[in-house]
């Protein structure tokens, strides 16, 4: 099966190609500042390095969240195009299942994403297995409930505050290296395994992870309370 997948929900975001299991070609977003202009050319760009045509995908796949509003819509918007053109399915995945893919199944691995204003976006898996569901605080108010027992970090959240992580944690925690990896290839993967065991939803089934709402409305509601 040949997958195209795309991840909008980090800074630099990433986008790749994947068959038989095998990440064919994975890159960053040449602009993540501008990912509505350059998304298509990307991904088509991508493709062409890989040698191979969108006509031949097999499955679309698109990270889902946690991240900001706008990288979510576009990345989403962007994939549900591609696959409604191509009559294709579209499978969504979580940035953080991602993330914990990478740092590996065995223990209790924490994902932190940057949320900005001094927060993160975080979710605690164990084993492979998520324990503790997304949420958006303080990297002081989870560390609290992470210390006696050993924790990998992973996500571009730990790098922001790896700092304050080690601090509170000592020996106990780790940032692994790469902390803040590309993820495309790795939803490829995982939308694959997905598809195999008889996920293949139309595009317009996705449903975005959104931790906080919009900034827009946080703007909102704090001027008419005011």
């Amino acid at each position: 099966m040949l997958v195209l997948a795309l991840d909008t929900t980090t800074r630099s975001g990433s986008c790749a190609v994947a068959r038989a299991g095998v990440v064919l070609r994975e890159q960053a977003n040449a602009s993540p500042n501008a990912q509505a202009e350059r998304l298509p050319g990307d991904l088509m760009t991508l493709l062409d390095h890989a040698g191979v045509t969108v006509g031949e995908i097999e499955l679309f796949a698109v990270a889902t969240g946690p991240g900001s509003f706008t990288g979510l819509r576009i990345g989403i918007a962007t994939m549900q195009g591609l696959a409604f053109a191509a009559n294709k399915p579209l499978i969504g995945v979580s940035g953080f299942d991602a993330l914990a893919s990478v740092a590996g199944s065995e223990g209790r691995v924490a994902t932190w994403v940057d949320a900005w204003r001094g927060e993160v976006f975080a979710a605690l898996y164990e084993d492979g297995r998520e324990i503790e569901p997304p949420t958006v605080a303080r990297p002081g108010d989870l560390l609290e409930q992470l210390r006696n027992a050993p924790v990998r970090f992973v996500g571009d959240g730990a790098v922001t505050h790896g700092d304050v992580i080690r601090r509170a944690l000592g020996d106990d925690a780790r940032v692994i290296d790469p902390a803040a990896p590309l993820l495309a290839g790795t939803i490829a993967l995982l939308a694959a395994a997905s598809a195999a065991a008889g996920e293949c939803p139309p595009p317009h089934a996705i449903r975005p992870l959104y931790v906080r709402r919009p900034d827009a409305e946080l703007a909102r509601d704090a001027r008419t309370t005011k």
